[in-house]
């Protein structure tokens, strides 16, 4: 399958690229420095661009089968590459005819909001990170509203490595015994899967240990 991955550099974006290429899959990394991926692969192309330029984004989808969305911001807390990125992606596969988009957002976005405890709801999500989760929440309406054959994926808290605990899958809202934690390189697993695995189509699916 051909990919196109966007915020390919970023700390989850690099791992889902190198995880879809083990997989078999043709990837291609999407980034404003699309170098800094430093991955050598005959399976890997490097697209240069921003996702907040519709025109860059639209030029990079041509040809491809699928589409993954990592993107981010950083350090920044009042970015919006996420909702304004996911507009330009879902524009430019609507325009190229790609069908698959996988979409990474975060936990407690709309109704995984029950699973969170009171640091994320109050502390992280309702003070520090309050206009990134909005971003996210705006991302989410818009890959729903998109027409496409897309995917939400929902990871708690990232750390490295693996978190302890099992991975809990598919979480419904009710669940609370999580302890909102789970690797990165777990959601890049979770990520690539999605690509040949269509259980979850048209869902939001929340990853947690």
């Amino acid at each position: 399958m051909k990919v196109i991955v966007f915020g390919a550099t970023g700390t989850v974006g690099k791992l889902a690229v190198e995880a879809m290429l083990d997989a078999g899959h043709h990837v291609t990394a999407f980034a404003r420095t699309p170098a800094r991926i430093g991955l050598d692969d005959p399976n890997l192309s490097l697209a240069a661009g921003d996702a907040l330029n519709e025109g860059d984004v639209a030029d990079a989808l041509a040809g491809h089968d699928a589409v993954v969305i990592t993107l981010g911001s950083g350090m920044s807390r009042k970015s919006v590459i996420r909702s304004r990125g996911t507009m330009n992606v879902i524009r430019g596969m609507q325009r190229h005819g790609v069908r698959r988009l996988i979409c990474q957002s975060t936990l407690g976005a709309h109704e995984s909001w029950s699973n969170l405890n009171f640091y994320w709801k109050r502390i992280m999500f309702g003070a520090l990170l309050r206009p990134v989760f909005k971003d996210h929440e705006l991302q989410e309406q818009l890959v729903r509203a998109s027409g496409l054959d897309w995917t939400i994926v929902r990871p708690a808290g990232f750390t490295d490595g693996v978190a302890a605990g099992v991975l809990h899958e598919d979480i419904a809202p009710t669940e609370r015994r999580l302890s909102l934690k789970i690797g990165r390189r777990e959601v890049a697993d979770f990520l690539t899967r999605q690509l040949t695995d269509r259980r979850y189509s048209h869902r939001a699916v929340g990853i947690s240990h």
